[in-house]
Parts: structure tokens; sequence; C-alpha cells
């Protein structure tokens, strides 16, 4: 049986490396987003499902498990890709627009996680992964919502993989430092998002035996 990945926040970045090599694998992909009319050439080339979402909501979130139900029913694989930046400092923050931004980069991984989660137990199988940054272990300065986001992303993440990996639900959480790039491989100057699918695919299929909940990505010239 094919297996299936459901991709919540997709672009045209590491969401569409992560479609084409899970396509390539023979996998059967699920692209969700807000704005599904920046998707669509990539549904001319590998022939995706698409729906819209809005990951900060509840209502959208549920109806995306149900009709994703339809076509795929429980993915094997779940990736939760969506995060919002806003820098400023701690006295010009809008409190409207980071509340915001904290529901869509940590909140909206809880509904997706929840809702991954209910299907994966019943069937007692299934991959979870959300795609943090280094905003979630180290806070820079004016950049404290995105940080916010990113430890709560983290720490979802940490105690889903205490919770769930003795019930065979594989949860991972990849820490991006650094920006992603396609330049030309061996530049080393921004980490290619084809690198990163790989990463996330082998993370998949990590023996139990020997199972991670969290990585760190970055180039060789990244300091740390």
């Amino acid at each position: 049986m094919k297996e299936s990945v459901l991709i919540v926040g997709a672009g045209p970045g590491l969401s569409a490396s992560l479609a084409r090599l899970c396509s390539s694998k023979n996998m059967k992909v699920v692209l969700a987003a807000r704005n599904v009319k920046k998707l669509q050439s990539l549904k001319e080339e590998i022939n995706v499902q698409i729906f819209k979402c809005d990951s900060s909501d509840i209502k959208s979130v549920l109806n995306l498990f149900n009709e994703t139900d339809k076509v795929i029913g429980t993915p094997n694989l779940v990736i939760y890709n969506p995060s919002r930046r806003i820098k400023g400092s701690i006295t010009e923050l809008d409190p409207e627009q980071t509340r915001e931004a904290i529901n869509v980069t940590c909140f909206g991984a809880f509904l997706v996680a929840q809702e991954a989660a209910k299907r994966m137990l019943k069937r007692k199988s299934g991959s979870i992964f959300f795609t943090g940054a280094s905003a979630g272990i180290k806070g820079f300065a004016n950049s404290s919502v995105f940080a916010m986001g990113k430890f709560g992303l983290r720490g979802l993440a940490q105690s889903l993989a205490r919770e769930l990996h003795p019930q065979n639900i594989h949860i991972g959480h990849f820490i991006i430092d650094g920006a992603i790039g396609q330049k030309p491989f061996g530049t080393y100057e921004t980490i290619h998002p084809d690198s990163i699918a790989k990463t996330y695919l082998d993370f998949h299929h990590q023996d139990k035996s020997a199972w991670s909940w969290e990585i760190e990505l970055r180039t060789s010239v990244e300091k740390f």
C-alpha cells in the first residue's frame, strides 16, 4: 500500500522539495495552504491534491482533515511548516499581530497535531513533523514574537514525543539554523531545500530501535 503525506503550510520552497521527493518515492501527496494559487504549477508538475486551509483556525483544520480522509485516509506522515515572523522592540509590537503570529507558528501546530494524532492512534502508526528554527532554542533581540512561537513549537514537539513515541507515533522537530535557498550545491551559503527534504524522509524511515525526536540542520559554514 502506498504511503501518504500531508504537508501543511505548503509553498514553493521546502514544501515543494518535500512534495517532489515524496512523490518520487511513490507516496500520495496532499498540500494545504492559505493561498492555493501559488501551488498550481506544482500540482501540474507532480499531480498532488491541494486544499485551502488556515492552520490557525480550528474549523479550517478540522475541515482539512475531513477532506484528507476522503482522498488518502490517515496520512503516514504529517508535516507542519507555517510560521509568521514579526520583528520589533517590545514597546512597538502590535498585540493583535503578535497574537496572530503565535497562532500561526504554534497554536496551528497543536491543531494539526491533534487531528493527526487522533487518526494515527487508531491506526497505531504515523509520523508528525514540525519545522522549527534556531529561534526556538535562542531568542534574538527584537524577535520576541518569533521566539515565543518557535519556543512553543519546540515544547509541543518535545512533549508529544514523550507522549506518543511509546504508542508508535514518531514525532520530529527540525531546527533549521540558516536561510533556505536554492543556490547551487557546493556553495554552502544557504541550506538547499532538497537536502532538507531528504533528511525529513530519512527521519520518517528511522528504525524504531533508534528514533530521534529532534535534529538541527545548518550549512558547514554557519556559526552556532
